[in-house]
């Protein structure tokens, strides 16, 4: 009898998520955590009934040898331990960003592709019921020339972990754009129709947080607030708006809207939470309206979707390349940032 497929969860911060959803998976069976943290370790294996509990993921690989692994450590270590996993055996979904750079992202998406592995990269908000009504949407051709998008997500205080690796550049890569507007740009990127990237002229802010670390004597080095402006091969273009700190009306602001010739579409947040609305406007037997779509497809967990594209062969939402583009976008506004000019990527 042919066993079932087993999955390994690296970093039980983010991954506890993860490893709730793989734990009640019906195709295949969550086989062993892993994290530094030993007190965390030992909550997470006797939450999930998990016998193999590791805080080294080299010697977990070797001794357990995942069918899949999920690697969600902070994101230097993202390529590192992607990369240790493909030579392992394992299918990989990876936290996002894919890496710290598109340099990283190109060699992971290269391995993976040479060892014939799946490769996915965790970009969650396209695994909501109303980013699947969207992208339904878009594909129907109902928004027709899609030519603008804009999208954000900020804070007016909200920097996590204060003092921790989100703040420290050789740990993150970066700050608020990095962490929250990769979600962001992703999904607007994936309901423009995935364009390529071809020019971003961007800024970077520290203004509020820097000053905030010095008085706490907190270690921070990136920027608390990012904006863009970015142009794709195909003549769209999109702005972008990343903050943890910034002098704004609302705690948390997230909110995508899309832009074509027939008709738009927006992807938001409720109360300033992580509850979602999908809204279209356009015009409607020759009347224009905004109008919220109350019925929406059911949209997996991005776990249980990976878990899918193992098992059963389904196509992924998520490519490599999907990846890469949206590094090029992050490695391209602290790039033009830097510069200070608008920079081809």
């Amino acid at each position: 009898m042919k066993s079932r497929p087993t999955i390994a969860v690296i970093g039980l911060g983010m991954g506890s998520n993860h490893a709730s959803v793989a734990s009640e998976s019906q195709k295949a069976d969550l086989v062993a955590l892993c994290d530094a943290d030993k007190a965390r370790l030992a909550g997470s294996c006797k939450q999930f009934h998990v016998e193999r509990g590791y805080t080294d993921y080299r010697k977990m690989l070797r001794e357990v040898q995942p069918t899949m692994a999920i690697v969600a450590l902070p994101n230097a270590l993202h390529k590192p331990v992607t990369m240790a996993c493909i030579d392992a055996g394992s299918h990989v979904l990876c936290e996002k960003p894919m890496a710290m750079n598109v340099r990283e992202a190109q060699q992971m998406a290269d391995h993976a592709k040479a060892k014939r592995k799946k490769l996915m990269i965790n970009f969650s908000f396209r695994f909501t019921p109303q980013a699947f009504a969207l992208r339904e949407i878009a594909e129907s051709g109902s928004l027709g020339d899609i030519y603008y998008a804009r999208t954000k997500w900020t804070r007016n205080r909200g920097i996590p972990r204060f003092g921790g690796w989100f703040g420290q550049k050789k740990l993150s890569g970066g700050g608020p754009l990095i962490d929250l507007g990769v979600h962001r740009i992703d999904l607007a990127m994936w309901l423009m129709g995935n364009p390529r990237p071809l020019t971003i002229s961007g800024a970077a802010y520290d203004k509020l947080a820097s000053a905030l670390a010095r008085k706490e004597k907190k270690k921070f080095d990136v920027e608390d607030l990012a904006v863009a402006l970015v142009r794709f091969d195909n003549g769209a273009t999109l702005s972008v708006e990343a903050s943890w700190m910034m002098n704004s009306e609302k705690g948390e602001d997230m909110a995508t809207y899309v832009y074509g010739t027939k008709a738009g579409v927006c992807h938001r947040n409720l109360d300033e939470g992580y509850s979602f609305e999908a809204l279209k406007f356009g015009d409607w037997d020759g009347t224009y309206a905004a109008t919220r779509i109350k019925r929406c497809p059911h949209a997996p967990h991005s776990v249980a979707h990976f878990i899918d594209v193992v098992v059963d062969g389904v196509k992924p939402i998520v490519t490599p390349q999907h990846g890469i583009d949206v590094m090029k976008v992050l490695d391209g506004v602290y790039k033009s940032a830097k510069l200070g000019k608008e920079i081809r990527v």
